[in-house]
């Protein structure tokens, strides 16, 4: 069994699968959720001026950067054997970690360019998510180029830390722009995908779910952070 795979399961006996459209609105609001609690925790570290003390530490951003990996690892990796319970409990925990690591962007970008950087995201990711759920497009074509684009993208920002390749910093966010862009529409169109596999298995479809809105909320965040590397001014 894989949340990647292509496996039809037969609908357990007396029970009655929730429509695809309350389906597709519970994990949204999973991932709506899980964009509050970050952005909750991200403002409050500005407003109280807690993140000045949180990142004296300069140890610290590797540490939540391991952990934030660490998570996401163990949920793709568990997820099918974990509760439901758990896999939420896991989202809400990386949602929380990125909280933290947002706080830091107070310090280096105005607000003004952080709140136009979010609103620009909610619009490009509202129509993405629309068309990819709308219209029917085979987005799994374009998975290798997707995978080429992302890591490319690791890779240059690995090598950033060591090289000066600020004069490549806004091709390469235009480019991180655009291809979260259509990872949006990809992840969206899976939902009716897990949807249609899992939709006798309620547990499953419950944590197919989880993981279709951790996706989502990657793509949303990503994007931002793009767009903000892009269009946002400095201190």
């Amino acid at each position: 069994m894989n949340l990647n795979g292509n496996e039809y399961y037969p609908s357990a006996e007396g029970y009655q699968a929730e429509s695809l459209g309350r389906y597709t609105a519970k994990t949204f609001g999973w991932m709506f959720a899980g964009l509050l609690l970050t952005f909750a925790i991200a403002l409050f570290g500005y407003i109280t001026g807690y993140v000045y003390y949180l990142f004296i530490n300069p140890y610290l951003p590797m540490i939540l950067l391991v952990a934030e990996l660490g998570v996401v690892v163990y949920l793709s990796a568990r997820i099918e054997k974990m509760s439901v319970g758990t896999a939420r409990a896991m989202f809400f925990v990386y949602a929380a970690l990125n909280g933290l690591v947002f706080s830091s962007l107070f310090l280096i970008y105005q607000v003004g360019s952080l709140i136009f950087a979010f609103g620009a995201t909610s619009l490009f990711f509202g129509i993405m998510a629309v068309l990819g759920y709308t219209m029917n497009v085979d987005f799994s074509r374009l998975r290798p180029l997707m995978t080429a684009g992302l890591v490319f993208l690791a890779v240059f920002w690995m090598l950033s830390m060591f090289i000066n390749l600020t004069q490549f910093e806004t091709a390469v966010c235009a480019l991180g722009i655009f291809l979260f862009l259509v990872i949006t529409a990809y992840d969206t169109g899976k939902i009716r995908m897990y949807y249609e596999v899992y939709s006798g298995r309620p547990e499953m479809a419950s944590k197919a779910s989880i993981f279709s809105a951790l996706a989502l909320y990657l793509d949303f965040v990503n994007l931002f952070l793009y767009l903000v590397r892009f269009a946002g001014r400095r201190k």
